[in-house]
């Protein structure tokens, strides 16, 4: 076996969201969505991290961001999906417009439903805003509907039967 041997790809693990709130994102996906939290870990703080041997920020070397302070938390969404919450609170500066589903970087967690418009209804009670709902009446898909929403924190939802 060499290094470039293809690994077996089990899973998906989780999906993670970056959230300004985390308790109140953690309520929200829980109280609302009946996620269970699995565990919380932080803060964790760049800062007081020792650097690493050759000097390098420990959190910038791991996660991607130099001076990085964040505390998240694990929920399990569904059975087969987790979802992590990540506040960070350092570095400043950080940015809060949230990329559209077309930008780079762009995403949304898709989640199947039983009734779209039932689900529509109970969402919107509960903070998220709802875009138009998609009736396929053509193709692969037909006869489904989807309907992309915002959680009340501005993520991005796709609400699929």
């Amino acid at each position: 076996m060499t290094d470039t041997a293809r690994p077996r790809f089990l899973a998906a693990d989780h999906v993670s969201f970056t959230v300004a709130d985390l308790d109140a994102a953690v309520a929200f996906y829980r109280d609302v969505l009946g996620a269970r939290e699995l565990f919380r870990m932080g803060p964790l703080d760049g800062a007081e991290i020792p650097p690493l041997p050759d000097g390098r920020d420990w959190m910038e070397a791991h996660v991607g961001v130099a001076g990085a302070r964040l505390t998240l938390a694990m929920l399990a969404l569904f059975d087969n999906l987790n979802l992590q919450l990540v506040q960070y609170d350092a570095p400043a500066g950080r940015a809060t417009a949230r990329p559209r589903v077309c930008d780079i970087g762009g995403h949304h967690l898709a989640i199947r439903v039983d009734d779209v418009e039932l689900a529509k209804r109970y969402l919107v009670a509960h903070g998220c805003t709802a875009m138009e709902t998609i009736a396929i009446d053509a193709g692969p898909l037909a006869g489904k509907k989807n309907l992309y929403m915002r959680d009340p924190f501005g993520n991005p939802l796709e609400i699929v039967d």
